[in-house]
């Protein structure tokens, strides 16, 4: 048997049945990346209220066809605060609390953050130059928390940024027996799997920091690497309290990418190797890409009115660096016909697929200029040579 077989047949197993769809054989053949300014009826995407419109058929498709169906927010998220103490990271001191969510159907579900806000001491806070008390926050879903992981925070740290780590597989694990850990046994009624899962983790945490006095609730930022940029995208396009998007290492758009579309990682190989991080319906499109009603550029324009950057190595292992700039390509128009082409970014550093120092400066850089209104002398919207994507 196949790993793709068997990965299909886990899949089959564990899905529960949702309003059918229209599956490949249903679907035209669409070559092209499909137009997030085309409405489903055919109908041109021309204003802000045909846009919110659209926002919502798009989420539906997402759901229905590459993600799956996440359970609506619970509503009695509480925080606990489990510890607190004043920490010094480099040269920023810092205010280090573990706080434990609970939530969900008979608060059963939870888990940890780890919250870093900028810390200053009494007899200085009068001090205009000092941020605060509301942070600009960064949730940072990510497999590596706590005191020990800090270096790659110093500059948002010198710059004023709160930071909030989300160890990913408290929310779902990463591996075949996902549908018995996290929140999969409270809610089996639903056919999400991992991506969704750890996206609708990250808003349970914003459920929490919109109602903490440290954070600044209309400058929270979402980041994430490969695997977990995904995620991270997601909970951006799906829930607005977010004002920023930063992904890393993703984006491509699967028409560009994989085998015969430029090479790299592409559909059939994310089906071939992790089935269960995508919705039920998703491995159907296996050799059919061009059947996709959806690309990844949808990921980037949900946000908009809001911000996205897509941080991305030139020399990344998995990531189509024409991929990704198609995504970007795509999704400009959405941004400009909402006038706010500046609220979407891109950029290339040198370097393979992870999260570096390069990739921060970037978003920082980015939120420093769309989020705190600070004179930054770059730009994000010049994409390297043609030929240095690949």
């Amino acid at each position: 048997m196949s790993s793709r077989i068997f990965l299909l047949l886990i899949f089959a197993a564990g899905s529960i049945a949702h309003a059918a769809v229209p599956g490949p054989k249903d679907l035209p053949d669409h070559p092209a990346m499909p137009d997030p300014l085309v409405a489903k009826d055919g109908s041109a995407v021309t204003t802000p209220d045909q846009w919110a419109k659209r926002r919502m058929e798009m989420k539906q498709i997402l759901e229905d066809y590459e993600f799956g169906h996440m359970p609506p927010p619970p509503g009695n998220v509480t925080g606990k605060l489990i510890s607190s103490q004043v920490i010094q990271s480099g040269s920023a001191s810092l205010l280090y609390r573990q706080v434990h969510l609970t939530f969900g159907p008979g608060q059963k579900l939870g888990f940890d953050l780890s919250i870093f806000s900028p810390f200053s001491p009494a007899s200085v806070v009068e001090d205009k130059s000092v941020p605060g008390p509301n942070f600009p926050t960064i949730i940072h879903l990510t497999y590596r928390t706590g005191t020990n992981s800090l270096a790659p925070y110093a500059e948002a740290f010198r710059r004023g940024y709160a930071v909030v780590q989300i160890d990913y597989k408290q929310l779902g694990a990463d591996a075949l027996n996902f549908r018995q850990t996290g929140f999969f046994p409270s809610y089996p009624d639903y056919d999400w799997n991992d991506f969704a899962a750890w996206a609708w983790g990250v808003s349970r945490a914003v459920d929490f920091l919109v109602t903490d006095p440290f954070t600044d609730k209309t400058k929270l930022i979402v980041a994430g690497v490969s695997r977990l940029a995904q995620s991270a995208e997601l909970a951006g396009a799906f829930d607005d309290r977010i004002a920023l998007v930063a992904g890393v290492g993703c984006g491509c758009a699967f028409r560009f990418t994989g085998h015969g579309r430029g090479g790299k990682q592409g559909l059939d190989e994310v089906i071939d190797q992790n089935t269960y991080w995508f919705g039920p319906n998703l491995p159907q499109f296996y050799g059919q890409t061009d059947k996709l009603p959806f690309d990844q550029h949808w990921m980037v324009v949900l946000t908009a009115p809001r911000r996205f950057i897509l941080c991305n190595g030139l020399d990344d292992q998995y990531v189509n660096g024409n991929g990704v700039a198609q995504s970007y390509l795509a999704a400009k128009p959405t941004f400009a016909m909402l006038g706010v082409p500046e609220h979407l970014a891109q950029n290339f550093r040198p370097g393979p697929h992870g999260f570096q120092s390069a990739d921060w400066l970037a978003i920082l850089d980015f939120a420093d200029q769309q989020l705190l209104g600070k004179k930054i002398d770059r730009t994000f919207d010049q994409l390297p040579a043609a030929d240095s994507l690949h």
